[in-house]
């Protein structure tokens, strides 16, 4: 496996160098490998990867690496041309090269990669009037920011078959200064867009790369499946407003592993749309895997499911995490109004330190997109387990407040060691409307919590095969 990664490294090398002598268009093709690893081509199941047959570099189309360059209609130009070559021609790869590429958004085609030079740098620009704004998405009925439209994220695509975006460790950049800046001013008028936002899409691979100082969520695949994010570092001051990590939105078959978020949000957030308008869309995200995760994250969480979850989140599978000065470790965000579920959530193996909470859930998050929503919509959320998991250094063990009438059910945690911090709350549990049962958690949980269970709390096998 080592000598065909390095094998396939080593072809990659020689392409992209006789790429970078020549004056045109260099056209490569090599034997599938296996990931992880800065792979080329495209992603099949298992994390095989399929040679492009065209490839063309950014500097085919007059792609200026300088970082003053607008290289706006050089990305645009060069994933039109490689369009072409779609379905069954063979598809397309645009290389990035070394430089800091200065851009507007752009969307990406079918069959497609986009790779990035180690030493590339795709620089957001700063000039608004490259940011066009798009209508908002169905499921949340308005931006988030602001009623009405949003900007365009940086890279971008809609209803796309077979997409890779990575590099061997290439840069994205979003200069999120520039517009954390205008949002606390309360200067924009339309809410901020992301650094990568696929929609209506699937075979759907992002790897190696590491994203910087996005203006809002990083990377955002919605109503989207067949979902590989891996090998990702994103980085983000922690201060900075809604620099969620990754956000699967309405999206199903999603794996993400081995990622490094340092972030003024969630790290990971798993959504489903926004109150009445995601209940009419009604598309679940489920079946979600996510594995050997590291988060730093002092104002959020490290894995947060809502608060968006109006189309229902299930099936979703999180182990071997680790975090240290998060606030959170799990948390559950839903309100009256949310309708849907959050339902079968399993949980193992965390390693935390340094946290105000390991487990939270707030069944009354005020925050609607208006005053239609249904208040009769309640969200039912059950079935969620925890276990095998220690923490050190935290102000209370958990902050647990389900829905009046409708308390959250199902819930099973074991093994838990949590080692409070020399200034710890007195009350070491708060809860409220919350039903299950636990074994081998100290400090003993509340009472609502404290059946005790005879086995641990279950980790199904994961079913994935993407």
């Amino acid at each position: 496996m080592e000598r065909q990664r390095r094998n396939s490294i080593a072809l990659q090398a020689l392409c992209i160098a006789l790429m970078a002598a020549s004056m045109g268009t260099v056209e490569c093709a090599w034997r599938s490998v296996h990931l992880p690893g800065g792979g080329q081509g495209s992603a099949t199941k298992g994390g095989a990867v399929r040679r492009r047959a065209h490839t063309a570099s950014l500097t085919d189309f007059g792609g200026v690496g300088d970082g003053t360059t607008s290289n706006t209609k050089a990305f645009r130009t060069a994933v039109a041309h490689l369009a072409q070559f779609a379905g069954n021609g063979g598809g397309g790869m645009l290389f990035v090269p070394a430089g800091r590429w200065l851009t507007g958004p752009f969307n990406l085609t079918n069959s497609f990669t986009l790779f990035l030079h180690r030493d590339a740098v795709i620089l957001a620009t700063q000039d608004m009037s490259e940011w066009p704004v798009i209508d908002p998405l169905p499921s949340y009925g308005r931006g988030r920011d602001h009623p009405g439209g949003r900007y365009s994220s940086l890279i971008g695509g809609s209803h796309l078959t077979d997409v890779v975006i990575t590099g061997d460790n290439g840069t994205i950049d979003g200069q999120g200064a520039f517009w954390w800046k205008k949002f606390h001013e309360g200067k924009l008028k339309y809410t901020r867009g992301y650094l990568i936002e696929l929609m209506h899409s699937d075979q759907i691979f992002i790897s190696t790369l590491t994203l910087l100082n996005s203006p809002a969520w990083n990377i955002h695949p919605v109503y989207s499946s067949d979902i590989v994010i891996s090998q990702i570092t994103i980085l983000a001051p922690v201060h900075s407003p809604n620099t969620d990590g990754i956000n699967p939105d309405s999206c199903s078959h999603v794996r993400i592993e081995d990622c490094y978020i340092v972030s003024g949000d969630d790290c990971v957030a798993i959504k489903s749309g926004w109150d009445e308008y995601g209940i009419a869309v009604g598309m679940p995200s489920q079946h979600i895997t996510i594995r050997r995760l590291t988060c730093i994250s002092p104002t959020s969480a490290v894995i947060a499911l809502g608060s968006e979850m109006s189309g229902g989140i299930q099936d979703v599978r999180a182990e071997d995490i680790t975090a240290m000065d998060s606030e959170s470790g799990v948390r559950i965000k839903t309100a009256v109004g949310r309708g849907a579920y959050v339902k079968d959530i399993f949980v193992r193996g965390m390693n935390l330190n340094t946290m105000k909470w390991v487990f939270r859930m707030d069944g009354n998050y005020k925050s609607h997109p208006d005053n239609k929503y249904d208040p009769k919509a309640i969200p039912v959320v059950k079935d969620i387990s925890y276990s095998n998991i220690v923490a050190k250094n935290v102000k209370q063990v958990a902050k647990l407040h389900g829905i009046p009438n409708a308390p959250f059910t199902g819930i099973c945690i074991s093994n838990v060691t949590v080692q409070l911090a020399a200034k710890a709350k007195k009350q070491r549990w708060t809860c409220s409307d919350v039903e299950g049962v636990s074994s081998g958690v100290t400090p003993a949980p509340c009472a609502s919590l404290q059946r005790a269970v005879a086995k641990p709390c279950p980790f199904p096998a994961d079913r994935f095969t993407y």
